[in-house]
């Protein structure tokens, strides 16, 4: 397994697809859990050597609210950690200033609110250092999505 996604209730299973919708698009194996920073401590650190024992070399982690998840997981890990803030209360502004104001050395790279097809392509890009076959995957989608686009707009648009 080659990317963990880690969220901290199991209301946020829908916003999360997004993420498992494009490693499933790269074919990169990925594996799912609810697990809480606050309510299951033991429980997320244990998983969190597991996934590292297992192979695991991304993850991703969501939370909202007061949104300790994605950086509890970095204080406990090396891998890239790439959070995901959820909006769950002031529009989601709260986690992501969570997220994204970690203490100097324990980096989250952080995407935007409910944003987690980001997270996936992000760790699609970081896995793409690794992988020739991912890049190859990586730049054949960027050129599709630049051709779609171009097609799609050549016209005009009528306003």
């Amino acid at each position: 397994m080659k990317v963990a996604i880690i969220f901290g209730s199991k209301s946020d299973t829908e916003m999360m697809k997004g993420a498992a919708e494009i490693l499933r698009q790269f074919n990169i194996e990925h594996s799912a859990y609810v697990l809480s920073a606050h309510r299951v401590p033991e429980k997320l650190v244990e998983t969190i050597k597991n996934l590292e024992d297992k192979g695991c070399e991304c993850i991703i982690a969501a939370a909202g609210l007061a949104a300790h998840l994605p950086g509890v997981i970095a204080s406990h890990t090396v891998l890239p950690v790439i959070g995901v803030p959820i909006n769950a209360a002031i529009s989601g502004i709260d986690s992501l200033l969570s997220i994204v104001q970690m203490p100097k050395s324990i980096p989250v790279a952080t995407v935007g609110i409910n944003n987690s097809y980001n997270a996936g392509m992000l760790a699609v890009q970081i896995l793409s250092l690794k992988y020739p076959e991912i890049k190859e995957k990586l730049k054949d989608f960027r050129a599709t999505m630049k051709e779609k686009f171009i097609k799609e707009n050549e016209e005009g648009v009528e306003l």
